[in-house]
């Protein structure tokens, strides 16, 4: 019993057990909590052996995937702004992880790839992630993982639409 549930008197809830919002049951918290952890733990291992962050990481897995993409693809697929992109991009352009050829259709913006090197990483890493993942959906049982994969699915598009309808009522597009 706490100080507080100890001075009420009976009958009388506390405010807290009158809110409707609690923050360990919140499903954006829950879910914002759960990809927190999985991307510390993750990026421990790529940040540790090939000294990149997320951002980074980003953009050579998906080279990796693709082979050949411009920044705004890159952003678009990896969900990051262009800022982050751009940046990552540069460091991996200085670290000789990623090249960039000129659009002779659009010479604002560049094809960027993987370098030898930088696909030498991407092969090196692309085993150890899945195996991570292995890892973390060991914890489901296999029965539900067809059911966690679509509710993934359908709550990344849900708050995709609820996103842009809200950036839409406020102008933000």
């Amino acid at each position: 019993m706490t100080d507080e549930s100890a001075q009420r008197a009976p009958g009388h809830p506390s405010h807290a057990d009158q809110a409707a919002l609690k923050l360990e049951e919140f499903l954006p918290y829950r879910l914002n909590v759960c990809a927190s952890l999985v991307s510390q733990a993750l990026s421990r291992i790529y940040a540790e052996r090939y000294k990149i962050g997320v951002p980074e990481w980003r953009v050579l897995v998906t080279l990796g995937q693709f082979g050949m993409m411009t920044a705004k693809a890159i952003g678009i697929h990896s969900r990051m702004h262009k800022t982050k992109v751009s940046r990552a991009v540069a460091l991996l352009e200085r670290r000789k992880l990623v090249t960039r050829r000129a659009n002779r259709a659009d010479l604002r913006e560049a094809f960027l790839s993987l370098t030898p090197a930088g696909r030498d990483i991407y092969s090196e890493l692309a085993p150890i992630a899945l195996n991570f993942a292995r890892q973390l959906l060991d914890t489901v049982d296999a029965a539900d993982r067809a059911a966690l994969d679509r509710a993934l699915k359908q709550l990344i598009e849900r708050s995709s639409q609820l996103a842009a309808d809200i950036a839409n009522r406020h102008g933000l597009r």
